[in-house]
């Protein structure tokens, strides 16, 4: 969801990247609810963290409170956060359309903030 949006709103002012600490698909519900709001991100995936270097990257940031895990090189750039959302998975449809309101609008506050 955060890069769906961080793409389409963000698009020509920031690059994006996503990853989790192993490589993983997106799930089909999530897929499902962005389409409804006109967001394709069917052709996205998660990419393995240890394919990036965190030199290459100004803000990270970290869903569901997955932070404590990340390697301090990640904790370290110039701007961090760890968005402490619910995490959908498993969840009934409307917990997914609440969590994509909750990463809508802090990736929108993120933009406005890096802009």
């Amino acid at each position: 969801m955060a890069e769906g949006f961080a793409r389409t709103f963000g698009e020509g002012k920031i690059a994006v990247s996503s990853s989790g600490l192993e490589a993983s698909h997106v799930d089909p519900i999530t897929v499902q609810i962005m389409s409804e709001i006109g967001i394709d991100i069917s052709n996205q995936s998660s990419k393995a963290l240890s394919e990036f270097n965190p030199e290459d990257y100004d803000a990270v940031i970290s869903l569901c409170g997955c932070g404590v895990n990340l390697p301090e090189a990640w904790i370290l750039r110039e701007v961090f956060a760890d968005w402490q959302l619910q995490d959908p998975e498993g969840e009934s449809i409307d917990t997914f359309r609440m969590v994509r309101e909750q990463v809508k609008e802090r990736v929108m506050q993120l933009i406005a903030t890096l802009s």
